[in-house]
């Protein structure tokens, strides 16, 4: 196992040994409770353990399915893919995945496929997966380093910037652009009309539209799709980790029909693209009871409600404390963001954690919520200042309430200089030097 991993957990006090999920809670091994607004970086949409996707689990383990046949065509996997396309009505086809880098994988492929062009643009600061094609997309240096060269033809743009993009397109040898509608490193939002626009130039130069849904789609940000917070309607739209009610790895790449038949075009091109466990029947099963319990239990309406609830409790901390710079997100993602103080002892403080390692305060907030508060939540990215909150859909009004009172205590515990919270992050930079000179 990744011995760095253990030490990095043992570092920050995360070693905890959990044995224990249900739905939006954790138990460690002394019995204590523990809010997730990880979710598994946004897996455990439904929470953990849902009754309804272990009931279609059982159902499937019990009936006795032919499954994985391969010469023959799944009826699980039909029936998920009409029930996501009731969802995204404006795409007409539906390619599915074992995780959300293979959808990326399949996107590039089709892209290129379908335009006959070589190039893929993406935007700085994206994260799409960390398989090879993937990672040539992903805008944070930390997970390239040692891995490259990449796949060729991967053109980086500022994210948000309409005139960049036109750029990069004008030169009409770009087969996709593919973004994130809301950047997970960091819970970026674009402008108003960003995507719209995207989409227009994709259009206007004939490149494809793509929408890495991965992480923000089914409910995430209060809408099924984030898209639908801008009215657009990509070319082909990603989606993975909810979708598989947090037991059996699913993605789906949904795509427009012309794409979908420009891949698979004759018939002994019929198996040109595939995965060897895409669409097994275990995986197509929690699909459907993933999307069965969204629309049952009225997620998507909840996300947006406790979402909005949060941002207006966070926004009034950032009225009240310094360090909170900004506040961003949209239902359940979202994203706080500290920044260097006014005042000189604050800012003193700020300064010399910095200096050991950029991105190091957040963790004298990540920390006392896991230790004083139970409550798991981690940076949005590498050396990054935000911290960023993916809970379960599932929330009622005492764990917002949980969130709320203790994001304000650790909060206002970090601008007591000195305290316990400033000798935390002392620590935590003798640990920063001590790694730097070890490399």
């Amino acid at each position: 196992m990744n011995e760095m991993m253990v030490r990095v957990l043992q570092t920050i006090g995360y070693d905890v040994g959990f044995r224990a999920g249900r739905g939006q809670y954790l138990w460690d091994h002394s019995g204590s409770r523990y809010l997730d607004l990880l979710s598994g970086w946004g897996v455990f949409a439904l929470g953990r353990n849902h009754p309804t996707v272990r009931e279609a689990l059982s159902s499937v383990l019990g009936a006795d399915l032919p499954n994985l046949v391969q010469m023959d065509v799944s009826v699980l996997s039909s029936l998920l893919a009409e029930r996501l396309l009731e969802f995204v009505p404006f795409l007409d086809k539906v390619f599915f995945t074992n995780s959300g880098a293979e959808t990326v994988e399949a996107a590039i492929k089709f892209a290129r496929r379908t335009t006959g062009r070589p190039n893929i643009i993406y935007c700085d600061h994206a994260f799409h997966g960390l398989t090879y094609g993937a990672l040539a997309l992903n805008g944070d240096p930390v997970f390239r380093e040692g891995f490259e060269p990449l796949l060729p033809g991967c053109v980086r743009i500022p994210f948000n910037d309409l005139a960049a993009l036109e750029q990069a397109l004008s030169g009409r040898d770009a087969a996709a652009f593919i973004v994130e509608p809301i950047q997970g490193k960091g819970v970026n939002i674009p402008d108003d009309l960003y995507l719209r626009g995207a989409q227009a130039l994709c259009r206007k130069y004939g490149a494809l539209f793509v929408a890495d849904e991965i992480q923000t789609g089914l409910g995430r940000t209060g809408r099924f799709l984030a898209i639908e917070h801008w009215g657009v309607e990509p070319d082909m739209v990603l989606i993975a980790k909810a979708l598989s009610g947090g037991h059996v790895p699913v993605g789906a790449v949904l795509t427009r029909k012309h794409i979908f038949e420009k891949v698979f075009n004759r018939m002994d091109r019929a198996v040109v693209h595939g995965s060897t466990f895409a669409k097994n029947d275990l995986a197509m099963a929690a699909g459907l009871a993933t999307l069965e319990v969204i629309q049952s239990e009225d997620l998507v309406r909840k996300s947006a409600q406790n979402g909005a609830r949060l941002l207006r409790a966070f926004e009034a901390m950032a009225d009240r404390y310094e360090l909170v710079h900004a506040v961003r997100g949209k239902g359940l993602m979202i994203g706080i963001e500290f920044g260097a103080p006014r005042s000189l002892k604050l800012k003193a403080a700020w300064s010399l954690l910095e200096t050991f390692n950029a991105g190091l305060f957040c963790q004298l907030i990540t920390i006392p919520l896991f230790k004083d508060h139970k409550i798991l939540a981690q940076v949005a990215g590498h050396g990054s200042h935000t911290v960023k909150l993916l809970p379960a859909l599932i929330l009622n009004d005492a764990d917002c309430d949980w969130i709320e009172r203790s994001f304000d205590a650790v909060i206002a515990d970090s601008h007591r200089v000195p305290g316990a919270v400033w000798s935390l992050g002392t620590t935590l930079a003798d640990h920063a030097m001590k790694a730097r000179v070890s490399r």
